[in-house]
């Protein structure tokens, strides 16, 4: 199992928000490229970033960050939030992501989603947030009338083969994570599964790992010291 840390940009700085509320937001760093630099010296090789102005308003709005991330450190770079056209898409892999993940519009515009993995194979990625059973959008200010389960296997039907969960009532909170959910997910779907969501503790990602999880994010936990970083990656080796 990948562990992958978070980066979650708004306005140039490294920011956790609880439950994916705008307005419970911590600034935990002004300079993301430097914690991207120390993910790296604990031993990470890939890291997760979201940009939360994309995900809110639908134009991306930190690139020139990420593009420092990819060509400074090396890291495997997944990015999600706001992606929503083919230039995007494209955008972001010429910038040397190694996967971009589709939300909102894998949502929205099933067609739009079909075409990039048709376009574009394993370097798709679908994040499924997941609130009250039903899939969440738009940086999670709204909630669709998807069932998860059933978008999920729809997903997968579709081609993509990499599938990042996060149960939002569980985000931000250092309550721990969902882990029946992720055992569902493992039981119904034969891809690539990241967990992400309140993942608190070095037993949890025990857990995650014997689940099956090929991956697990890790956001406030780290920033706040409940987890440390190299543990964690040891743990998965």
């Amino acid at each position: 199992m990948i562990i992958y840390p978070a980066v979650d940009l708004f306005e140039g700085k490294a920011v956790r928000l609880i439950q994916g509320d705008y307005d419970q937001m911590t600034v935990y760093s002004d300079a993301p490229v430097s914690v991207a630099h120390g993910f790296l010296e604990s031993g990470a090789t890939a890291v997760h970033i979201v940009d939360l102005e994309g995900a809110r308003d639908g134009n991306p709005a930190n690139l020139g960050i990420i593009e420092r991330i990819v060509s400074e450190t090396g890291l495997e770079v997944q990015v999600g939030g706001g992606i929503r056209t083919e230039e995007v898409v494209r955008m972001y892999l010429d910038a040397g992501i190694k996967r971009v993940i589709l939300g909102t519009a894998a949502v929205s515009t099933p067609g739009f989603l079909l075409a990039m993995v048709s376009t574009f194979g394993e370097a798709i990625a679908v994040s499924v947030d997941i609130k009250d059973g039903f899939v969440a959008i738009k940086g999670w200010t709204e909630v669709s009338d998807l069932d998860a389960f059933g978008f999920c296997r729809t997903v997968e039907a579709v081609g993509v083969k990499t599938l990042i969960c996060t149960d939002i009532s569980k985000d931000g909170l250092l309550t721990g994570t969902n882990i029946e959910l992720y055992r569902t997910l493992r039981e119904q779907l034969d891809i690539r599964i990241i967990a992400s969501g309140g993942v608190t503790s070095l037993d949890e990602i025990k857990t995650l790992s014997k689940l099956g999880m090929d991956g697990a994010i890790l956001g406030k936990a780290l920033y706040t010291g409940n987890i440390d970083l190299t543990e964690a990656i040891n743990i998965c080796q």
